[in-house]
């Protein structure tokens, strides 16, 4: 019978057992019901009103377009928006506020600064809004107090000194970061100055061995190395002619007598003999070589230091005129060699001095030019050290610049700005205990209360109440049934419960009507 009965209780609720526990069970249903929505919606009559005030904040985006003025501050917005409440919940800034306000006080006594703050963090709430794109372009800030006018001077104060705060807090991180690049500025300024001081300094101390001075130092080795060669050239028709005059003086000291013996002139006669055969060798020459031919400048050089000697003898036998014109005419082309053999022997000396100067020349322009690769070497790592530090500096001169417009743009508050769109409230009604809402708690906390009432006794009722109940516990069929016996007082019974349990149904509905009605009132 056991088994049975626990069987016949695990089949579940069906319709007629559902309608059967409704009759027995609605009062033990609807009490516990209204009971818990009554307790429930009371508490929205006894809880301290708490005003809202709120306020709509818009973040705007800098007035500049970017691409003319680009921001000197690196965070970016979306980030910064991210931590918006952390700002605004700064210990520092809410201790302002408290104190301003006077909030530190609760039931007439002063509380601690950290309880005070806790507090008023309690009541604050920031909301971040987003655009289609899911950027954030606004963001409220709503304050609750038992005072409406307390919400709102929070609120007020809050998004103010926010604001005004936000503002300074860029224009200095934008100032310090162009007095941050105007130091790098001044270093890289400094370093530009000493790279060119080095390249100045290596420059002047390797002149004529840079490399844009290879090529004239080329053209000029080629122009003294034919300088030298000509100079060359001109020594040794000069030591022939020095040979030529030494043996022409050894000559004129054995010859004493005017004329030969073959009747050759001397004198006068024998440079006048001696200017015509130099001429017609002249002449030979000219046919057959330019006349920056050695040999034809030797000549030429010949007949006019033959010419010269002419001259002072003539002038001296016209000056002496009583002098012995026979001992005269003797020592006159010896005085002449003479001094033709000086005069080459001064030549032969100051071509060989011209040669060791081209010469000392020569080998210093080719000492330069052997230098060359290795100054250049030299010179090609100053310049890339010179080239970096001034790209360094006109980098950091256009940052430094673009920062400064930064700078002004901040000052000027023509950057990212925070514009209050809905200013703080004053909120009329409070927004919290929201009757509306403890109505509807209400409701649900005591239909639990009835389903779990009605449920525990169900529970532990091993009564039946149903014929079906019985059918279900016999092991076999049920042949016949005993109707039940009403009588007078059972059907007066059974209609005063009714009667009881609609008016207790319409009682408990209709003041919860009434509640509700209220409440949205209230609301």
């Amino acid at each position: 019978m056991e088994e049975i009965y626990e069987e016949g209780k695990s089949k579940g609720f069906d319709l007629q057992r559902i309608r059967d526990i409704v009759q027995r069970r609605h009062m033990v249903f609807l009490i516990p019901f209204f009971v818990g929505w009554l307790l429930v919606w009371s508490l929205s009559f006894a809880l301290p009103r708490m005003y809202k005030s709120t306020t709509l904040i818009l973040v705007e985006e800098p007035t500049m377009p970017k691409n003319y003025v680009v921001s000197n501050i690196s965070d970016n917005l979306q980030d910064r928006l991210q931590s918006i409440t952390q700002q605004l919940e700064s210990r520092t800034r809410l201790l302002t506020i408290i104190e301003q306000l006077h909030l530190n006080q609760k039931d007439g006594r002063l509380i601690s600064p950290d309880n005070a703050v806790d507090q008023m963090r309690k009541s604050l709430n920031v909301d971040l809004v987003r655009d289609s794109s899911g950027l954030i372009n606004a963001f409220k800030v709503s304050y609750s107090a038992r005072s409406p006018a307390i919400a709102q001077k929070v609120t007020s104060e809050l998004t103010t000194m926010f604001i005004s705060d936000s503002l300074k807090v860029r224009q200095a991180e934008s100032e310090d970061a162009t007095r941050f690049l105007q130091g790098q500025l001044d270093s890289a300024r400094q370093n530009l100055a000493q790279q060119d001081a080095k390249v100045r300094a290596f420059e002047s101390g390797h002149q004529g061995e840079l490399p844009d001075q290879e090529t004239s130092n080329l053209q000029i080795l080629n122009g003294m190395q034919g300088q030298l060669q000509n100079e060359e050239d001109a020594l040794r028709a000069a030591m022939q002619q020095r040979s030529y005059f030494q043996t022409l003086v050894e000559q004129y000291r054995t010859a004493t007598p005017v004329r030969s013996a073959d009747g050759a002139p001397t004198g006068l006669a024998a440079m006048d003999q001696q200017l015509g055969e130099l001429r017609a060798k002249l002449a030979d020459l000219s046919t057959r070589y330019t006349d920056a031919y050695p040999d034809v400048q030797n000549v030429k050089g010949q007949i006019t230091r033959l010419e010269k000697a002419r001259a002072t003898l003539a002038a001296q036998l016209r000056a002496h005129p009583d002098q012995d014109g026979a001992s005269t005419m003797e020592n006159a082309p010896l005085l002449q060699a003479q001094s033709q053999l000086h005069a080459t022997d001064t030549e032969i000396a100051t071509r060989q001095q011209a040669i060791s100067q081209l010469q000392a020349k020569i080998a210093d322009y080719q000492t330069r030019l052997n230098a060359a690769p290795a100054v250049q070497e030299q010179l090609a790592d100053l310049n890339r050290g010179y080239t970096q530090s001034q790209e360094d500096y006109n980098d950091l001169l256009k940052k430094e610049n673009e920062s400064q417009m930064a700078t002004s743009m901040e000052q000027m508050q023509q950057g990212e700005r925070f514009t209050i769109q809905d200013p703080a409230n004053f909120p009329l009604k409070p927004d919290f205990p929201n009757p509306l809402k403890f109505c509807a708690i209400g409701i649900a906390v005591g239909l639990f209360l009835g389903v779990a009432l009605v449920a525990v006794l169900e529970y532990f009722d091993d009564r039946m109440h149903l014929g079906e109940e019985i059918r279900e516990m016999l092991p076999v069929a049920v042949i016949s049934e005993v109707p039940e016996i009403v009588t007078p007082a059972d059907v007066r019974d059974s209609r005063r419960r009714m009667i009881t349990g609609w008016a207790t149904a319409a009682v408990v509905f209709m003041s919860i009507l009434v509640g509700a009605a209220v409440s949205y009132l209230r609301s």
